[in-house]
């Protein structure tokens, strides 16, 4: 009777220490943060909340954005790197913040490498260079001029110290040889803003950002950041066909902290894989001037890495530094 007894107990504990292991295998099983280091309205923000809608309805757990912003992306970052490392607090961010950032800033307050896994890349941006309507010069060409007559009187407006766009304007101005007065805002949103309002001049600007407001005529493109010319913007010339050499193609990728189980890295790369497959997903990114771009976990580690040090050259040679 005791041998009874002891057997259904351990019987019993099996199959509840079985089902227990089951349920922690299951992710996710409730919902999934995801940190977004930039304010609402940019470019990083309209790309998460394509991805976090998409992997809601496919793994049936809500996906929430969380904007913390703050040091061009650091505070958000930092935030990140310090999350418990099970899955449920992720971070979909621009390549600035891990690539540009730790050349540009004396302290960022965490290591690319160190403090993170990389997950996904998940898209590619279109970047442009926008004037106030009123605004004398057409293009960059008309720009340059302008700027070399009137030295330091043309303010470019940007998300903020630090940011892409503050970075792009200086290395504008420091290959033209212009000096254009960096005006910084909270965020992409509050710069275009006042772009349309003609409190700063010109901007540069992420497509998800400024393109209603292009295609309504209240902003005009003096030229794309980008080395190819861009399909939402076809007609639109780049700034490298007026200055030789000049352009980049910022891109946007999800990341966990350190630590995170291998098998819970490669499970959301998947379900980012299976989003960025669906039709629906890839036009919507298309309409916000993006372009899918998808990535093993190795392949993206990969890219951070050589990024780290393609920026920290064009940092240097720029000469823009934050304290």
């Amino acid at each position: 009777m005791i041998h009874l007894f002891r057997r259904t107990m351990l019987s019993g504990l099996a199959l509840m220490l079985a089902g227990l292991a089951q349920a922690q295998d299951k992710y996710p099983s409730k919902a999934v943060t995801l940190i977004v280091p930039q304010a609402a309205g940019g470019a990083n923000d309209a790309i998460a909340r394509v991805i976090a809608q998409k992997l809601t309805e496919q793994t049936g757990q809500s996906f929430v954005i969380e904007n913390r912003t703050g040091a061009g992306g650091n505070v958000g970052a930092t935030a990140s790197a310090k999350t418990k490392p099970d899955g449920y607090t992720l971070m979909l961010t621009a390549d600035s913040v891990m690539v540009i950032n730790p050349s540009l800033y004396k302290t960022t307050g965490f290591d690319t490498l160190k403090d993170f896994e990389p997950v996904a890349s998940v898209a590619t941006a279109g970047y442009v260079l926008v004037a106030n309507p009123a605004f004398p010069a057409k293009n960059v060409s008309e720009l340059i001029t302008l700027a070399k007559q009137q030295p330091g009187k043309i303010n470019i407006g940007s998300a903020g110290n630090g940011t892409l766009n503050h970075l792009i304007g200086e290395m504008l101005g420091k290959e033209t040889g212009i000096d254009l007065v960096h005006v910084p805002y909270k965020g992409a949103a509050a710069a275009v803003t006042d772009l349309v309002a003609g409190q700063v001049q010109v901007s540069v600007q992420s497509l998800p950002s400024s393109i209603a407001f292009i295609k309504n005529g209240k902003i005009n493109v003096l030229g794309v950041v980008n080395p190819k010319r861009i399909a939402a913007l076809p007609d639109s010339p780049t700034i490298g066909e007026t200055v030789k050499g000049f352009g980049t193609t910022p891109w946007y990728g999800v990341f966990a902290p350190a630590g995170t189980p291998k098998a819970i890295v490669a499970q959301l790369n998947a379900e980012i894989a299976k989003a960025l497959d669906s039709k629906d997903v890839q036009e919507r990114l298309v309409g916000v001037g993006c372009e899918p771009y998808k990535s093993t976990p190795e392949q993206f580690s990969n890219l951070i890495r050589s990024d780290l040090s393609r920026w920290a050259v064009i940092v240097k040679a720029s000469g823009a530094s934050i304290d």
